[in-house]
């Protein structure tokens, strides 16, 4: 009979520990999936010396801050860029000056509630903040030249997007099938898919892109498993082969973006 005791107190200590856990994570979800830093660095100071920094309103009447780089040459292309769910638009500048190097346009977006911009980040924002970029945009670009470059987390928000509007191709860094995949692999032992608010089912919208998909990945993604940017590539209709770069990153290193960049230039380039 004591041991039977002894079992029960172990499996309702066990039981207790669970549901506390269970709670914690459900109630701070967010804060474990957005990690925003708020500090506000003129993009002049980072080697931008062409961007401009402007604010847009989107339909929830939210302002967002987006990073400006006109484009040099009417042919060409602009691409509108959607970051991860860390840091600030200052932890891309490289990129934005690769994209920019052959006097290609860059917006870049600052998600609600990081630097410069209102609000709070949630699936459902972060779409907002996507579109109403896209509109002010395609205010002064042709959507044939437009281009989505969406990193990790921005992924999801660019495969759902393209699936929306016309755009001329999109590119993804660490992209992934959803969130709620990314979740039950690190999670196993929680009913995530009962639990999660923002799921990022990029995989649903996947089949609706017509527009070519270049996609890169870190064989060993500490943060999305590659098997999740490959469950990706292969649900869309029109997609180059996944670049899988050797090695433990997240995103991946310049030289790995610039070979998507390459593999972007080359399949547009080239007859369809």
């Amino acid at each position: 009979m004591r041991v039977y005791r002894g079992l029960l107190s172990v499996f309702r200590i066990a039981v207790c520990g669970y549901l506390v856990v269970l709670v914690g994570l459900y109630a701070f979800q967010r804060h474990l999936l957005y990690q925003p830093d708020r500090t506000v660095v003129p993009p002049a100071e980072l080697g931008l010396a062409d961007a401009a920094v402007e604010h847009i309103k989107t339909a929830d009447g939210e302002d967002i801050m987006v990073w400006w780089i006109p484009p040099g040459a009417p042919e060409k292309p602009t691409f509108l860029y959607l970051h991860g769910n860390g840091g600030n638009l200052s932890y891309r500048s490289d990129r934005f000056a690769r994209l920019a190097a052959d006097e290609s346009g860059v917006m870049a977006v600052s998600w609600r509630g990081y630097a410069g911009s209102t609000g709070t980040p949630t699936e459902a924002g972060l779409m907002l903040d996507a579109r109403a970029a896209y509109e002010v945009l395609r205010s002064r670009i042709e959507p044939s030249r437009i281009v989505l470059v969406g990193e990790s987390l921005g992924a999801g928000v660019a495969v759902k997007l393209a699936a929306e509007v016309p755009v001329a191709a999109l590119i993804l860094d660490s992209g992934y099938s959803s969130i709620v995949d990314v979740a039950s692999d690190k999670f196993p032992w929680l009913p995530v898919r009962w639990l999660l608010w923002d799921g990022y089912r990029a995989d649903l919208a996947a089949a609706s892109v017509s527009v070519p998909v270049f996609q890169v990945h870190c064989l060993d993604d500490p943060v999305i498993p590659i098997a999740f940017g490959r469950r990706l590539n292969a649900l869309f209709p029109r997609h180059a082969a996944l670049i899988e770069i050797p090695g433990r990153c997240h995103p991946v290193p310049a030289r790995a973006f610039d070979a998507v960049l390459k593999q972007f230039q080359g399949g547009m380039a080239a007859p369809d």
